[in-house]
């Protein structure tokens, strides 16, 4: 890795049957951040403030470029819904609001390994399902093809679409925060809430 203090774990998944995701575990996970954050404020989690370290280690502002956890938990303590865009995907979400830490899905036929996980470059920049989005002084994931995953946003490149067979499941870990054990259990058990299979599972530091 050329960027230190974090642990990814990558998984790759398939559909056994037409894709879904259990809207009781949707709603229980929700409820539970809103208990957790009730009375404590975001930037308080242990795990956010370490993610935020990392941030800040690369030379990334994470208050300009949110991860993506904080955005989204900020958005439903809001009172805003859940976004509800693609089972995939909203396991991916689930997951990072259960677990504090940033994580992302896209379409594995679409990523040419190798993977490398590095710091974006000046100049970098790819396009996001919100348009363009500058690289530079990001940590980042990039494939044969260039950068298509950041602990913010994705690359439209390799984005999941109602078409897609095969899935790249991939979360950014504080390495200080990373318990092996406990994410493969709870992995494994959220699994068990959607339609799709576990072919194998990937852990890098």
């Amino acid at each position: 890795m050329e960027v230190s203090g974090w642990a990814i774990f990558l998984a790759l998944l398939n559909l056994k049957d037409n894709p879904f995701l259990e809207e009781e575990f949707i709603k229980e996970t929700i409820s539970k951040l809103k208990v957790e954050f009730k009375e404590k404020e975001i930037s308080k989690d242990e795990t956010v403030k370490e993610v935020r370290k990392l941030f800040h280690k690369i030379g990334c502002d994470p208050t300009r470029y949110r991860p993506s956890f904080e955005a989204l938990a900020r958005r439903i303590l809001r009172g805003e819904p859940f976004p509800k865009i693609h089972p995939a995907v909203d396991f991916c979400n689930i997951l990072s609001l259960k677990w504090h830490v940033p994580c992302c899905i896209s379409d594995f036929s679409k990523v040419n390994p190798p993977l490398v996980f590095r710091a974006g470059k000046e100049g970098e920049e790819f396009e996001s399902l919100r348009g363009n989005f500058p690289l530079e002084k990001k940590p980042l994931i990039e494939d044969k093809l260039g950068p298509f995953s950041t602990p913010i946003t994705d690359s439209k490149r390799t984005s999941v679409s109602e078409n897609t067979l095969e899935f790249l499941f991939l979360s950014y870990f504080p390495l200080t925060k990373f318990e092996k054990e406990k994410i493969e259990e709870d992995f494994s058990y959220s699994l068990k809430k959607t339609s799709f299979n576990l072919k194998e599972k990937v852990f890098n530091s």
